[in-house]
Order: structure tokens, then sequence, then C-alpha cells
């Protein structure tokens, strides 16, 4: 019997599907397909008769509505036209940048080429820094309608939530979660309260080091951004807070090379200094939370094989620990 497409997984997904789709926009393929690194989604290279390869990202079923991914394509186009360097969802004849196949919905890129970057470097650092300051110019105009925020609520308070309702924590460490975890978001809700009233604006969501590419040369040379996937509305601070790591005093001047470029282009409220921590610890809880409701997916089992065992809770609860002490630490320079 043929094995049935379940709505929310990718089971059917073949490479012969995948050509199919690409084959659907009026390309031909030469029957070459590369498996890309994601495990949100299915991203492939695929290669082109004649022409240069393609990238194709089939999006995980039931994670965003139609109207969600759109208004991620919106905002890279928005960017394109401010001549950001950001990789934009290719269109049909007819304007349309997600496209459907066999029940999938995917949408096609151009390959883009590029190294990480040299963070060690502090033209670079600037450099990177000037177009995520073009990125949050860009992304301050308006706001999205149906993407989400990030905040503690829906990066905080809901994944604990979900986790301890589905009975993920073993049984010998849930009453130490529960309270080590209810102390991390109070530690994030101080730390938003002192940091006050603050704008919230379209962003990158994801800005770390994988998902910025660099050319050294050329008329493209310099960073490229890439995978606006979790594009969200959110404090400036999550795009740049990605970026840091090291000791303090390399923080500090990491960010120091980074606000030197983002402020030729865009305000730097000092007083999101105080959420650094608070983001990374609500990063934390989020992401087990993400690893835990894909566990259905084999490809996350196989990835991921150290996830939901007893070490992994015991180390979280540690980790969290040590967020909770860095979030009362003075900020990396006086606000």
């Amino acid at each position: 019997m043929k094995q049935q497409l379940l709505p929310d997984s990718f089971v059917g997904l073949s490479p012969e599907l995948v050509l199919d789709a690409v084959e659907s926009g009026g390309w031909r393929c030469d029957g070459r397909i590369l498996t890309l690194n994601s495990y949100e989604n299915r991203v492939y290279q695929v290669a082109i008769e004649d022409e240069a390869p393609l990238i194709a990202k089939f999006y995980r079923p039931q994670r965003w509505t139609n109207m969600e991914i759109q208004e991620e394509h919106d905002f890279t186009d928005e960017l394109v036209q401010h001549e950001v360097p950001v990789v934009a969802a290719i269109k049909d004849e007819h304007g349309q940048s997600l496209r459907y196949f066999a029940g999938y919905r995917f949408s096609l890129f151009k390959r883009q080429s590029g190294r990480a970057p040299e963070i060690l470097d502090s033209a670079t650092l600037e450099w990177i820094g000037r177009f995520i300051g073009r990125i949050h110019a860009v992304g301050s105009i308006r706001s999205f309608e149906h993407r989400p925020e990030i905040n503690p609520q829906t990066y905080g308070e809901v994944p604990r939530q979900w986790l301890l309702e589905q009975g993920f924590i073993p049984a010998d460490l849930r009453a130490a979660y529960v309270s080590v975890s209810q102390q991390a978001l109070d530690g994030v809700a101080r730390c938003y309260e002192r940091a006050g009233n603050f704008d919230v604006i379209r962003l990158h969501g994801d800005c770390h080091l994988g998902n910025v590419l660099w050319l050294n040369s050329g008329p493209e040379a310099g960073p490229h951004f890439v995978d606006f996937d979790d594009s969200r509305m959110g404090p400036a601070m999550q795009d740049l807070w990605m970026l840091l790591s090291g000791e303090r005093h390399e923080m500090q001047k990491q960010l120091a090379d980074v606000l030197a470029g983002y402020e030729d282009f865009f305000d730097f409220d000092t007083r999101q200094l105080y959420l650094i921590e608070a983001l990374r610890t609500l990063r934390l809880m989020h992401y087990s939370a993400w690893l835990a409701q894909r566990w259905n997916d084999p490809a996350f089992i196989a990835a991921f094989p150290w996830f939901n065992t007893q070490q992994y809770w015991q180390d979280r609860i540690l980790e969290l620990r040590e967020q909770i002490a860095l979030m009362d630490e003075a900020p990396l320079w006086p606000v």
C-alpha cells in the first residue's frame, strides 16, 4: 500500500518529488540534488540544466500559515528594494513567491555563495552592524500583522508550560526544573523591567553567524543575510546578541564594533543592553521546546540523539541557574 502523506510531516517528500516541484516552475533539472543542513524545513540544492543551481525550501507543514510565510517574503522583498544584501524568494510569472506542489508549500532561491565571517576582525563586525542597522531601519517602517513576537511569553512561558504538560521533564527532575525555570522567567521579567519601554520592530529573528555569508571581493563583497524563516517582531537586541561570544571584555569589544556600524543607519536604545542575557535565557527555553515539539520527526531523533536524556535535562537546569546569575549582573557597559 502506498504510504499516505501526513499533514504534519515530510513523509513522501522524495527526491523525485523535489525535482518535479522545481520543474513545475519552468526549470529543467539535470537530476543532481543535494540535501542541505536544515531541520525545521527541508532544503535542497537542485542542479539546473545550463544554469546555476537553485535552492528549494519546503516548509514544515502546519508551522506557519500562508500569510505568515508571505509576510517573510514581503519583508525580504522590501529589503532588496532598499539594496540590503538578503536572499529573497524567486517569484513566478504571476508575482507569487510561495509555491505549491503535491500538498507541500515551497519556495525557490538563488544559491548564495560565501563563507563564515571573521568575527575577530573589527572591520567585519562593523560592516555586519551597518547592514543589520539597515535591516532594522526597514523593519521599523511597518509591523508584521500575522507573524508572532519574541517576548517572555512566547519564548519563555508558553514553551515552559508545554514541556511540563507533555511530560518531557523526568519525574525526579521535574521539581527542580519547575523551580529554576520560574526563577529564570522572574529574572527575565526584571531585565525587561529595567529596559523599560522600547520599540518592537520586524527582525531577522535568528541572526547568528551561520545565517551570514561573507564574500571577500567583487561588487557584492561583504555580508549577505539568509534564512528569514524565524523573522518576527521583537527588540532590536535580538539580532545583535547572537553575534557576541567569549568573555565579558570580548563581548564588550564585539558589541562596540557592531554598534559602530549599526548606528550609521539606525539608533540603538542602550536600555536594551539589559536584554542580552534575558534573550539568551528565552532562546534556551524555547530551544528545548522546539526540539520536543519536533521529536516525532525521524530527522530530529537522528540529529539530536542526546536530547530528552537524563543528562540533557540536568544540563538545562544547570544552564538556567547560570543564566539567573548572569541576568542580575550589570550590563556590558553603563546604560
